[in-house]
């Protein structure tokens, strides 16, 4: 079979693997969509395991079954989750399922940039979800991602009254716009320094957009009743997104780091002024099943406009363009690779 073998972001090659032979309790899926996520360009992150074959954001349609697989038949259209936890330890049991030792060593091969995937036993148990009759394989891909910003929205207790202030208009800011909105929160205002993604934002409901490179807190405050942001939702990796957050958040107010940095990078908190003010900051790691649930449900009847972030939908063989389309982040959101398509 045709994988798309990653080396680094300007270097994915289509390659040949053996199709992947299932044991009595896995299956076999056949890959109708998988995006790619800015997480898959992190390449400080990716490059160190390389070569490997990327994408966890698939969907597709189950070919074969082993024995031993009761739950589904061939010919059910399914989304599978790339890491599962064990449901059972005590992060999991306290609801951190995204720190369970189990997430982080499971996965299904060799990724969604292929033409097949064998799932696991474990991964088919706990990670494997039918997709809705109104559900398709493209929007299935997006169940992964509203998953991780459902998660993230639910820590901070997103509420409709605040204001929202999110930084970097990518898929994952749009996504928290989107979402946001559906929630009923009408205070949104998102940053990005590429236009093409503020017109988008601001298609989607933002009520302003600012240009990252000017006074991002400035020009909120004009926005927001010369207030400070009651959540900033931090979805670039640029620190000086992290030090607008600092910068823009209300007192008693919460900052979510949604992305990460580089690694090595530290950034100086004013920790007295934060403890006076009971400013919170916290991390979003992953969506758990629950999560996943509930992003199914979500995509089935929110009527999310969820096709107006797919910018490119591309072959196998063009993963390589995918890849330099996302890391370039220019008139780009969301692409998406659909190894059955012929280029």
């Amino acid at each position: 079979m045709q994988v798309a073998m990653y080396y680094r972001n300007q270097d994915v090659r289509l390659e040949e693997l053996p199709k992947p032979q299932i044991s009595d309790d896995e299956l076999l899926m056949k890959v109708a969509a998988s995006g790619i996520c800015g997480s898959d360009v992190m390449e400080w992150y990716r490059v160190k395991r390389a070569p490997l074959v990327l994408g966890h954001e698939a969907t597709g349609e189950i070919v074969e079954i082993g024995n031993k697989v009761k739950k589904f038949k061939v010919g059910n259209r399914i989304f599978v989750s790339h890491h599962v936890p064990c449901n059972a330890c005590r992060y999991c049991l306290s609801g951190n399922h995204t720190v369970c030792e189990t997430l982080h060593s499971t996965n299904y091969f060799p990724g969604g940039f292929s033409e097949y995937i064998r799932v696991p036993g474990v991964n088919l148990e706990r990670g494997t979800f039918l997709l809705p009759d109104r559900v398709s394989f493209e929007a299935g891909t997006f169940i992964e991602p509203i998953a991780c910003v459902l998660r993230g929205q639910r820590m901070v207790g997103l509420k409709p009254n605040q204001s929202v202030l999110i930084l970097g208009s990518g898929i994952s800011g749009l996504l928290h716009l989107m979402l946001a909105r559906n929630s009923g929160v009408e205070t949104i205002v998102t940053t990005d320094i590429n236009q093409y993604r503020l017109r988008l934002a601001q298609d989607l409901g933002a009520a302003a957009v600012i240009n990252a490179k000017e006074d991002v807190v400035a020009n909120f405050r004009k926005v927001n009743h010369n207030r400070l942001a009651d959540l900033v939702i931090v979805c670039t990796s640029a620190l000086s997104a992290f030090q607008q957050a600092i910068q823009g958040v209300d007192r008693a107010g919460t900052i979510l780091c949604f992305a990460p940095t580089e690694q090595g990078v530290n950034l100086p908190v004013p920790i007295n002024t934060f403890w006076r003010q009971s400013i919170k900051i916290m991390h979003s790691y992953g969506g758990g099943p629950d999560d996943i649930k509930q992003a199914i449900e979500l995509i089935k009847s929110a009527n999310l406009p969820l096709q107006k972030l797919v910018t490119h939908r591309l072959s196998l063989k063009e993963t390589g363009l995918g890849f330099k389309l996302v890391s370039e982040a220019k008139d780009c959101v969301k692409v998406i690779i659909e190894p059955q398509k012929n280029s």
